[in-house]
Parts: C-alpha cells; sequence; structure tokens
C-alpha cells in the first residue's frame, strides 16, 4: 500500500499547525476521516435524511436500507454469523456497560469471579469493578509478564470454575501488546464463563473474525476506524443476547406496550431504543467499504513495519524509554524522555505541528504498574509514513536538548 497516496484522502491532514505540515500520530485516541466517508455523511444529510424503521415514504425507506445494510457490513467485517448480533452503541465504553448492566448482574453472584488484566482501558475495569460491588463478586487479575504480555499459565492459574466472566482487551491502547484471546476464550469456556473481548484497539488494523476467536461478546468503536464518533458496535452470540433484558426504554426497541406491561422487539432492536445513530452507521459503512478496498492484511503489514522502524529511531535517542515488547504488530509506541513530564513533551513536539498523546491514557493502573504517573504516545495508522517518524525522533531530540 502507498501511504502517501492514502493520506491525500484525508483532508484535514493536508495543513499547517504552528506553521509546520501536520504529522498526526494520536490514532489511537481517534482515527481521522477519509473524503469517502465525508462526502457519505454528506450525501445522507442532504439526500436521505429521515428516521429509521417507521415512515412508508421514500426518503425513511432510503435511510432505513442505509442503516441496516451498515449493519450487514459490519457483520460481515468482523465475521459474525449472523446481522441480529450486532447491537449500534455510542461506542466501546457504551457496547461494555451494556454487557456489564445487562448481561452482568443474570450472570454474577456473590463469591463468583470476574476476571480481567492490569492493562485494561478504563471502560472494560470500570464496569466490571462496580458489577462486582453490586454482586458480590470477587474482581481478579492475570498478571503481566515483565514485557507487558499475559502468560497463558497465568490465565489458567486465575481463571477457576467460580469464574463467570474474564473480560480482556484484544490489543493494548499502551503496550501495544496482542493479547491471546482466542486461546483466553478457550480457558473461560472450559469452565463455564464468558468471554468479553474490548476491540477498540484491533478492529482497525487487523482482520477479526469473532467466531474463529470464539469471544461471547466483542465491542469496539468507530471513530478509531475512520468512521464519525458517536457510533460503535457491541457484538454478541445471539443466545446470550436473547437472555438479557434492555437497559434503555422507550420508542422503536418495543413489541407491545400496555398501561402495566410491555414487551421487546427480538434482536437487534431491543437494545436500540429512540432513534438510533443513523448518521453514524452510515458513516461506519463508509468506512468499511474504505478499509476493506485497502485490505486489513495490507494496513496490517504496514503498521507492523512502522512500529519496528518506530523503535528502532526512539530506541536510539539517549534519555528515551519505550515500554512494552520491542516487537509488536500494531503501530503504537509509549515513551517517556528522561525526567521531562510527558504533557511538556507534547506541548513542545505541538510548536512543530507533531500530534501526540500525553497522560495515563485511561489505564491509571497499568501506569502504576510502570512505576510512570504519565506517558507519551505515538499512535500510528495507514496514512502514516516513515517520514512521520523521522519528524517524530527529529523533534524529541530537539525536545530533549531544549529541556536539558
Amino acid at each position: 500500500m502507498n501511504a502517501e497516496l492514502i493520506k491525500e484522502q484525508f483532508p484535514i491532514l493536508n495543513q499547517e499547525i504552528n506553521g509546520h505540515p501536520l504529522v498526526y500520530l494520536d490514532s489511537a485516541a481517534t482515527s481521522q476521516k477519509p473524503r469517502a466517508v465525508l462526502e457519505a455523511l454528506q450525501r445522507y444529510y442532504e439526500l436521505d435524511n429521515a428516521n429509521v424503521h417507521r415512515g412508508v415514504h421514500t426518503l425513511g425507506s432510503r435511510a432505513t436500507d442505509a442503516y441496516e445494510g451498515a449493519r450487514e457490513k459490519v457483520a460481515r467485517f468482523i465475521g459474525a454469523a449472523r446481522t441480529e448480533e450486532i447491537i449500534f452503541t455510542r461506542g466501546t465504553t457504551t457496547s461494555l456497560n451494556l454487557v456489564a448492566s445487562s448481561y452482568g448482574p443474570s450472570a454474577v453472584s456473590a463469591g463468583d469471579e470476574i476476571v480481567i488484566t492490569p492493562m485494561e482501558h478504563h471502560s472494560n475495569l470500570i464496569p466490571w469493578q462496580q458489577l462486582a460491588k453490586r454482586t458480590g463478586a470477587v474482581l481478579k487479575y492475570i498478571p503481566l509478564q515483565p514485557d507487558g504480555n499475559i502468560a497463558l499459565a497465568d490465565v489458567k492459574k486465575t481463571v477457576t470454575d467460580k469464574t463467570k466472566i474474564v473480560a480482556t482487551s484484544y490489543v493494548s491502547n499502551v503496550l501495544g501488546v496482542v493479547n491471546p484471546v482466542k486461546e483466553i476464550a478457550e480457558i473461560a469456556h472450559r469452565h463455564g464463563a464468558v468471554m468479553v473481548v474490548d476491540g477498540a484497539q484491533s478492529t482497525p488494523h487487523m482482520k477479526v473474525n469473532v467466531r474463529e476467536l470464539d469471544c461471547d461478546f466483542y465491542a469496539f468503536s468507530g471513530h478509531k476506524m475512520c468512521a464519525p464518533t458517536g457510533i460503535g458496535v457491541l457484538y454478541g452470540k445471539k443466545h446470550l443476547l436473547e437472555s438479557m433484558e434492555p437497559v434503555e426504554f422507550g420508542g422503536e426497541m418495543i413489541d407491545d406496550v400496555g398501561l402495566y406491561e410491555s414487551t421487546w422487539k427480538e434482536l437487534p432492536w431491543k437494545f436500540e431504543g429512540g432513534t438510533p445513530i443513523i448518521a453514524g452507521a452510515v458513516g461506519l459503512g463508509a468506512a468499511i467499504d474504505f478499509l476493506e478496498e485497502i485490505g486489513l492484511d495490507e494496513i496490517h503489514r504496514h503498521e507492523t513495519k512502522l512500529a519496528a522502524y518506530a523503535i528502532g529511531r526512539l530506541s536510539e535517542i539517549e534519555g528515551i524509554t519505550v515500554y512494552g515488547p520491542r516487537e509488536r504488530e500494531v503501530g503504537l509506541v509509549t515513551f517517556n524522555l528522561l525526567d521531562v513530564h510527558p504533557h511538556d513533551v507534547a506541548t513542545v513536539l505541538d510548536a512543530q505541528g507533531i500530534a501526540i498523546r500525553a497522560g495515563h491514557h485511561c489505564c491509571q493502573p497499568l501506569m502504576r504498574w510502570l512505576q510512570a504517573s504519565a506517558t507519551a504516545r505515538a499512535s500510528l495508522y495507514l496514512y502514516n509514513t516513515e517520514q512521520d517518524i523521522d519528524r517524530l525522533a527529529e523533534a524529541l531530540i530537539q525536545t530533549k536538548e531544549y529541556f536539558a
């Protein structure tokens, strides 16, 4: 793939920041949007804007076709068996909270175990903390290896017959490790537990097949994979979703409403109360088309190559600590520079037109494990090049000299 040509399809990247050409290295927080997605959103609002599933007029029919067509694309994109296993949400956080709030109370009782890892984003940690508090369950953590990886031997020691839920990220948003979720799911199922996967950092960057992973729930966000903000997905195995109760009630998700009792629509609509995120779904469908045209395998190869180059360049700079394993499959490098606070590093880089992330990345327990209050993070995507990394390395050398 030609990253330079791909970059031309992202209008926002063709600008200067503080007098320098923009180098955007914060795609793990949110990716930029290609022209194809922007145009799809504009077409929807200009030509098809209407509510879905309700009106019999032409605009309503076209909007419904676009909305449900996006659901079909998502199901194919992640290898789901059925479109009704795809629930549209506001994002990964909402999806994981839906599992914890709807499935969790019926599956977990006092003394049961919920197993997660110390590397989880807060959105895949706090919902399980709250569920454990409400039910009296025990929250357990799979320990990390010194490089941040998970050892299956530790998973086997941590997951027991008392475990009801195992929840892990597929890819860490700090360490860049790819967790063995297929093998973890196998261990979880052996003990009768369900497997919940946070796919926010995996879905944009590599091929995902939920049936091959055999996970029970899988959550991801559109805005990290070239789609608009405010649209996400929860995949769930059909029999589990059918057993769950909605957590939001109102229009659209009902079958029949009486004065004292109501019944719900079938999947997936029983979890999509109110006017859904129609334009977001349209944009997500366009983003999937865009990514599939390039090829997820091509994107993965490009990022793996960039990650190796970035780790090599940054490791050459004296005083930089790079966190996580040296070998990695996703374009994400987290680091610190000497005793300079990451916010100061990010501010100096921004003055040179380079956008990175600085802070705890919604992973405070992991920061404590790293013995760092915060870190800097450069995250790469399909529109980044080795020249972008060279700009980053040169700017970090200047930053180091400035603070010295």
